[in-house]
């Protein structure tokens, strides 16, 4: 037995050594401008190359990682769900060595900017809901390593009272004309709503942050103050007919519950378990195979094909981590489309791999700066969350 498991740590180790020399070979080849992966910290290693990808110049910027040297954590900008702060920011905030932008998010000028557009969960708090049935990365750390799954999520939110649930169809988001939205202290100081609804504040005595007493009935005022411990149920006119009579009476008790649903079974009991995730879209991998799932995520043609900066994570076949970034829309970086990001990840040895938000939110921040090249054009985008990377051990740099 104990030849047995020497025979396999030597097996091990000489795959970790070949994948290392095909990443420097994959990467070199004759371009003068590549260069090999460089140590940070114990586990951490970083290379910067530009490739030619169907003619055109594509920057790229990697970090392997050894998911035993490593801790990996979702932070959101301003550690509340709305809002957005930029990656170097939160990085530096959180005394991060590497870190990239992470989950889609609504990008415009409203008040609202910043929300999660999917799933995000932070340390086992859930921030946001899933969208379409799209991938998501989840982050589980404990005492001896790091370890990653992809899926595509649906989740389930539901107020529970009485003997009766009622479905939620949001959550610390803007409430729209038909819509039951649930706000949660990690939202911030109030709803933000307009004076268009109804809103329901269920304080906690005992400080349950998923349950509460009916403190509070607010008809076409808006904007409610979240309670520190408790939640508030924002709800259109036109939905307050599906309500129960009850929730209309004041000291009533009612909790929140949730549930996390993946369509691949075998990732089912990872997500649940999960302290952290986030989301993505499309897979790009799966068992090892291109799969880009860009119809069933429900998003569009020309977002896949069309050459973009992106930011992509993938779990390789040796189960180490990759973490990339590929800059565009520059003289000197075209962007590329998601088949050749695939295409590039599976020789790089990914096992799966989804893509995260990209173009001007395309983001790499390594040893106290950002390495690749924005092409947002305000330089660096304020994102909505990140992947910090931490090293498990003293750093000498």
């Amino acid at each position: 037995m104990k030849s047995k498991n020497v025979f396999i740590h030597r097996l091990n180790s000489l795959l970790k050594a070949f994948t290392l020399l095909w990443l420097w070979l994959l990467l070199s080849g004759s371009n003068s401008n590549a260069q090999n992966f460089l140590p940070i910290c114990e586990g951490i290693e970083h290379a910067e190359v530009i490739r030619k990808i169907n003619g055109v110049d594509v920057r790229l910027n990697l970090l392997r990682l050894d998911p035993q040297k490593i801790r990996l954590d979702v932070i959101h900008a301003m550690d509340t769900v709305n809002g957005t702060e930029a990656l170097s920011s939160i990085a530096k905030r959180h005394g991060a060595i590497a870190a990239i932008n992470a989950g889609f998010f609504r990008f415009d000028r409203s008040i609202f900017a910043g929300t999660p557009s999917g799933i995000l969960m932070i340390d086992g708090k859930l921030f946001s809901m899933s969208h379409s049935g799209r991938s998501a990365v989840a982050i589980i750390n404990d005492s001896r390593k790091t370890d990653i799954a992809f899926a595509h999520v649906d989740t389930e939110v539901s107020l529970k009272i009485s003997n009766k649930k009622i479905p939620i169809s949001g959550m610390n988001r803007e409430r729209k004309i038909d819509d039951i939205v649930l706000f949660t202290p990690e939202f911030g100081r109030s709803t933000l709503t307009d004076p268009n609804g109804w809103e329901f504040i269920f304080q906690s005595n005992d400080k349950k942050p998923s349950s509460g007493r009916l403190v509070e009935i607010r008809k076409n005022k808006g904007s409610s103050i979240i309670p520190q411990y408790g939640f508030v149920l924002s709800v259109s006119d036109s939905k307050l007919k599906i309500l129960p009579h009850i929730l209309k009476k004041l000291g009533v008790i009612a909790s929140w519950q949730f549930t996390i649903k993946t369509i691949e079974s075998s990732e089912s009991k990872f997500f649940q378990m999960a302290e952290d995730i986030t989301n993505g879209v499309p897979q790009l991998i799966r068992n090892g195979e291109i799969q880009i799932t860009w119809e069933q995520e429900k998003t569009n043609q020309t977002f896949v094909e069309t050459r973009h900066p992106r930011t992509a994570i993938a779990r390789l076949k040796d189960g180490q981590i990759l973490l990339i970034t590929a800059d565009g829309r520059s003289e000197d970086s075209g962007g590329i489309a998601l088949k050749d990001l695939a295409e590039l990840l599976l020789q790089l040895g990914a096992f799966e791999a989804i893509n995260l938000d990209g173009g001007g939110s395309t983001t790499m921040f390594l040893n106290g700066k950002i390495v690749n090249k924005p092409s947002d054009k305000e330089g660096e985008r304020r994102i909505s969350d990140a992947i910090l990377v931490f090293p498990r051990a003293n750093c000498k740099r």
